[in-house]
């Protein structure tokens, strides 16, 4: 059976998790998703897109 998940749903958990647990403040994650947003309309989008499709598709190969 394979599990899926959305990145943005598994990030969120790890923010959430981080704010609550690590002492990352709601302000500072904040930052970060809005450094997410500019970078999702920048010029280096489509590498960022390509670099996390290969690291899927190696954790995605990988045998238990």
């Amino acid at each position: 059976m394979a599990l899926s998940i959305s990145a943005v749903v598994l990030l969120a958990i790890v923010v959430f998790l981080l704010v609550r647990k690590s002492g990352l403040k709601a302000g500072h994650a904040a930052v970060c998703v809005l450094l997410g947003f500019y970078l999702s309309s920048s010029s280096i989008a489509p590498t960022l897109n390509q670099l996390t499709k290969s690291a899927t598709d190696v954790i995605s190969n990988i045998k238990f």
